[in-house]
């Protein structure tokens, strides 16, 4: 594993860790913030016609081990902690009921949530966020290289 991913090891720099950023290093929320966040987004994810089906068909009963997982994730991302070890990726490249919609819709979910616990400047941060993960999530599960090949699309 190369220094560039996460959990790239002991030795790897400041600068090559991947959620690295001035918006993280200014510390413009904590651990007791991101918790409150992560357990009402997740509230509202359970309770929601389209979305909690799927969640619970994944994570079950229990979800204090996902919530866990996202208080660390989160971390990593706005506090730059490093303490997720995860593969995000590879783990949503399973979850084939999954669709773009799906994605709009956690997205409104997660900014009600952030609007609701976090000052409007934090808000629009973890949002900014969400928003890129969730771009790089769906370009690595929906993209199409083919649909965007310039040869393809002259024919």
């Amino acid at each position: 594993m190369g220094n560039d991913e996460p959990g790239g090891g002991e030795g790897e720099s400041e600068n090559a860790r991947w959620c690295i950023d001035e918006d993280a290093k200014r510390r413009a929320t904590d651990e007791q913030e991101i918790e409150r966040l992560v357990r009402a987004f997740y509230v509202k994810v359970r309770s929601d016609a389209v979305l909690g089906p799927i969640f619970d068909g994944v994570i079950g009963e229990d979800w204090e081990p996902h919530l866990k997982k996202m208080f660390d994730f989160w971390s990593s991302v706005m506090l730059t902690t490093g303490r997720y070890k995860g593969q995000p990726m590879r783990a949503h490249l399973k979850l084939k009921e999954v669709s773009p919609s799906h994605f709009d819709r956690w997205l409104t979910l997660f900014r009600e949530t952030a609007d609701e616990i976090c000052a409007p400047e934090v808000a629009d941060l973890f949002t900014e966020k969400a928003a890129r993960i969730a771009e790089s999530l769906q370009l690595g599960m929906f993209f199409e290289p083919a649909l965007h090949d310039p040869e393809r699309q002259r024919r």
